[in-house]
């Protein structure tokens, strides 16, 4: 199949995943790097009881705080 066809496809609200190989798929700059950041104690308490009370992880809320500032 052809680049045009397969966005003509998806473009109408086809199916076309029967068409991708996952196996190969890829999200640019979307592979993870790990960082290390010493916080105090108070703030890593602050961080736990805002996961608490969004009922996510401590690594989730720093994920989604510096996603927001970013943008």
């Amino acid at each position: 199949m052809k680049a045009h066809e397969l966005d003509e496809k998806f473009d109408a609200g086809e199916d076309i995943s029967a068409h991708i190989d996952w196996s190969k798929a890829r999200r640019p700059n979307q592979e993870p790097r790990r960082v290390n950041v010493d916080f105090p104690a108070w703030v890593v308490d602050g961080l736990d009881r805002e996961a608490r009370h969004l009922g996510v992880t401590r690594q989730s809320v720093i994920k989604m705080w510096i996603a927001e500032k970013l943008r």
